[in-house]
């Protein structure tokens, strides 16, 4: 006999899991999180929140060059990163308090222990006891990849997990992986002065973003003295002691050993699927995700599953709409069917910025949609001038005929506040002219917005 009843039973807490616990409270559904860990898996504990700490604590100190130009003298030696770790973990633990709260307060037990699905409606927790549920929802997230011949020691080899945790800076590192998290940790490490090699085996960074909109990142990161190697694949490494030596191969054979006091490798990640039960209720994974229906409930009656263990971007928000759209159906709530992928919108938070959602250029004209383009430079925007980030521009794809909007990139300074505006109005089903014709408050950069409407409409002011 099960020791507890519940409507919902939840694996994991990350951005899915208490979100996931959260609504169902709120639609009368009685839950709880299993949670073998901290509260607030990976991006609270050691992803999107202390990274984001550890940048802002980058940029202050790359600002303080700044304050050189105004004649004042500024003492930069006596970095000690370590502060700037505790700074990180502060955030990390001030966060995971802050969703045992949110849990507390809606009634939802965030129960320790390691959870497996033993059956229909039945979890066995790794102190033996059971729980069951007439729903269960998978929200185990997802772990970094390994590649052959570069696992992860902690030491020499590290993952985005064992970056974030540093407390002492190398002098000189390499990082495999030029997207979201690679881009983020070249941004902080260069920030603080270390010597930075970015490899990517496709053509540009951020190979999923617009190329044009990425060759600006690429450019700022070259001026800064990162080396931007895209294009390129690593063969072999040889470690010495607190060291490594890396073969790498460029575009058109040409080899290059690279000799580093770190390798962050950081490929991507892979769903926490293994060793959860899966196998006990029949379901089959598909490249190691868990495949869903519209209102992600997979193929047992009654077991639904959201955020990283799902096929769709690996993104805390889009874990979070995911869960929610879950437990909204478990509980016969009105919800829309799965996400659009053209709505989600994605931010990468190096200097300058990067933002987007829905059709770039690559993908229009790989999949024959008829597209038109509109850019306008961030320098046209005065704010952007007045705070000395004037590099950069935002991007709208639109069909030439109707003007629906169908996606935006940008690329500059609070990039991934700005896209919002331009998604709203793709959600609204509103046209570039609406927003061109909105009046905007000056200086701000979201006139960088308005005035890229307006090219699309052929009256652009500032330019």
């Amino acid at each position: 006999m099960s020791d507890v009843e519940y409507d919902v039973a939840i694996l994991g807490s990350g951005p899915a899991g208490y979100v996931g616990g959260i609504r169902a409270a709120q639609l009368k559904l009685k839950a709880c999180v299993i949670e073998k860990d901290k509260p607030g898996g990976v991006c609270l504990n050691i992803g999107c929140i202390p990274s984001k700490a550890i940048i802002h604590e980058a940029e202050g100190f790359a600002a303080l060059a700044r304050m050189e130009e105004l004649g004042i003298k500024v003492e930069r030696s006596g970095l000690d990163y370590s502060r700037v770790l505790g700074k990180s973990r502060d955030a990390a633990e001030t966060m995971a308090r802050g969703v045992s709260y949110l849990l507390k307060k809606n009634n939802v037990p965030l129960i320790p222990g390691t959870g497996k699905i033993t059956g229909r409606g039945e979890i066995s927790l790794s102190d033996g006891k059971k729980i069951r549920a007439k729903n269960i929802l998978i929200a185990t997230g997802s772990s970094p990849k390994q590649i052959p011949g570069f696992e992860f020691d902690g030491e020499t080899v590290i993952s985005s997990d064992g970056a974030v945790l540093l407390a002492k800076l190398p002098k000189r590192i390499l990082i495999l992986g030029g997207g979201a998290i690679g881009c983020e940790f070249a941004h902080i490490l260069s920030s603080f002065g270390v010597e930075v090699i970015l490899v990517e085996m496709l053509d540009h960074l951020l190979p999923l973003e617009d190329a044009e909109t990425v060759a600006v990142l690429e450019r700022s990161f070259k001026k800064r003295g990162i080396t931007v190697l895209t294009g390129t694949k690593a063969l072999e490494m040889k470690k010495g002691k607190g060291s490594a030596a890396v073969t790498l191969e460029e575009r058109g054979g040409k080899k290059r050993v690279e000799e580093v006091d770190k390798v962050l490798v950081v490929v991507g990640r892979g769903s926490n699927t293994a060793g959860i039960g899966l196998e006990t209720v029949g379901i089959k994974t598909d490249r190691g995700f868990i495949p869903v229906g519209d209102y992600y409930q997979t193929s047992v009656a009654g077991i639904y599953a959201a955020g990283d263990v799902v096929a769709s971007p690996l993104l805390a928000h889009v874990a979070s709409k995911e869960a929610e759209i879950a437990v909204e159906h478990m509980a016969g709530h009105p919800t829309i069917p799965r996400i659009d992928p053209d709505s989600i919108p994605g931010a990468v938070y190096t200097e300058p910025q990067v933002a987007s959602f829905g059709v770039n250029e690559e993908r229009a004209k790989r999949e024959g949609i008829a597209y038109a383009k509109a850019l306008f430079p961030y320098r046209g925007a005065g704010k952007s001038v007045a705070i000395g980030k004037s590099e950069g521009h935002v991007k709208l794809v639109y069909d030439p005929k109707t003007h629906e909007i169908l996606g935006a990139h940008i690329v500059g300074a609070e990039a991934t506040e700005l896209i919002h505006e331009l998604l709203l109005a793709k959600q609204s089903e509103l046209l570039p002219e609406d927003i061109a014709t909105m009046i905007h408050a000056h200086p701000t950069l979201s006139e960088a917005v308005m005035e890229t409407a307006r090219t699309a409409e052929g009256w652009v002011i500032h330019v």
